[in-house]
């Protein structure tokens, strides 16, 4: 298949998968078997990568300048007394502690993802796991809270949660919006929670592809790293906005379904191919 098209269908898959709660990583992995272990190289993780930022920064710009901003001000004028700041400029300070846990167990554990748990048949595994996690987490929620009620100790228990998605199958979207809603946050807003807290991630994963790519000895495609970026940028802001309105009024079910199909589809597959 041609670099281009790889790059576009890969974008594609990226900016469904990466924001629906149903794994961008598993289905990255999967992607894998049947495009063949180009379509993980570098070239692609870093045009992918850099897609989703864009994404999540274009499509939330009101409140990163909202953050970014009016945290800067509110660390001039009143310093550590955080009870005095505005709501968001507390939201980033609970979006860098929510970072955390997957800064530091990514550090830690990285090698070993790659190299030990990018399996298929681990992938389908926990999208079964995690899609009844799902499930559980969103029927049992019943508080409402919206986003001025994420304070420290909710920010590291979804900080956890998306440190736990490192591994492919489990979905990051779909991990950090189980435990907000297991928190008893709202549906749209446990996802918009979700997707502000994957910028720090995301961009330190980009930056860290893109440092390899540059001192690497793999030649990258530049030209299909452009295009998969601007396809996962694109069409990601279509379905953060998609998913947001779909929140409002309808339930995780239908994706609770559709990992349950994949896994087993998956691992049919999987059965059938060591035959």
């Amino acid at each position: 298949m041609d670099d281009y098209l790889r790059a576009a269908v890969l974008g594609l898959v990226q900016a469904l998968t990466e924001f629906l709660p149903i794994s961008s990583s598993g289905h990255l992995v999967l992607a894998g078997h049947i495009l063949g272990e180009r379509a993980n190289s570098l070239t692609f993780d870093v045009g992918l990568h850099v897609g989703t930022l864009i994404a999540v920064l274009a499509y939330f710009w009101r409140e990163w300048v909202a953050i970014v901003f009016g945290g800067l001000r509110d660390i001039l004028r009143h310093g550590p007394r955080i009870d005095r700041w505005q709501p968001h400029s507390r939201l980033g300070l609970w979006i860098v502690l929510g970072t955390l846990p997957a800064v530091v167990l990514g550090a830690l554990f990285d090698n070993a993802i790659e190299e030990h748990l990018r399996q298929a048949w681990l992938v389908a595994s926990l999208l079964i796991v995690f899609a009844l996690v799902l499930e559980v987490a969103d029927r049992a929620a019943a508080r409402r809270y919206d986003l001025e009620a994420v304070g420290p100790a909710n920010a590291l228990a979804i900080g956890l949660a998306q440190a736990v998605a490192l591994v492919p199958g489990v979905s990051r979207s779909g991990a950090t919006i189980s435990a907000a809603r297991g928190l008893g946050f709202d549906r749209a807003v446990a996802a918009r929670f979700s997707f502000l807290l994957s910028a720090p991630a995301v961009l330190g994963a980009a930056t860290l592809k893109l440092t390899d790519a540059v001192r690497g000895t793999e030649d990258v495609s530049w030209g299909p790293m452009a295009l998969g970026a601007l396809v996962s940028a694109v069409a990601g802001a279509a379905v953060i906005h998609w998913l947001l309105g779909y929140l409002q009024s309808h339930g995780l079910r239908p994706f609770v379904w559709y990992r349950l199909a994949a896994g087993v589809a998956v691992l049919a597959v999987a059965a059938v191919s060591t035959r």
